[in-house]
């Protein structure tokens, strides 16, 4: 909760606001599935399951959205590599560059 809550801060630094918050795959794919946001961004470990199950979702509904992992792109399956990542840990400005890339 702790990054959460940083990341949180970093956002609203940034002119945004976070439209929901999910640490496990069934509250994130809810998420995915029936909130309206510009855009995402996807832990790709929610607690011990993958999130491409919510990647998937935000494709279909076209929804921009990048990866944030400290796995590397190696940590992601091939599929969705050529995606947007941003390397943890990451400052503010990082965050910013990274969500101007996808959602201008």
């Amino acid at each position: 909760m702790l990054v959460a809550m940083n990341i949180e801060d970093m956002l609203l630094e940034l002119g945004h606001e976070m439209a929901g918050l999910a640490s496990r795959l069934g509250p994130a794919l809810a998420l995915a599935r029936e909130r309206r946001f510009d855009a995402a961004m996807l832990d790709v470990n929610l607690a011990g399951e993958p999130s491409f199950p919510v990647a998937d979702l935000l494709i279909e509904r076209g929804i921009p959205f990048l990866f944030a992992t400290g796995y590397g792109r190696q940590g992601i399956e091939e599929r969705y590599r050529a995606l947007p990542l941003l390397q943890k840990p990451f400052r503010t400005e990082e965050l910013g560059r990274a969500l101007n890339e996808i959602a201008p």
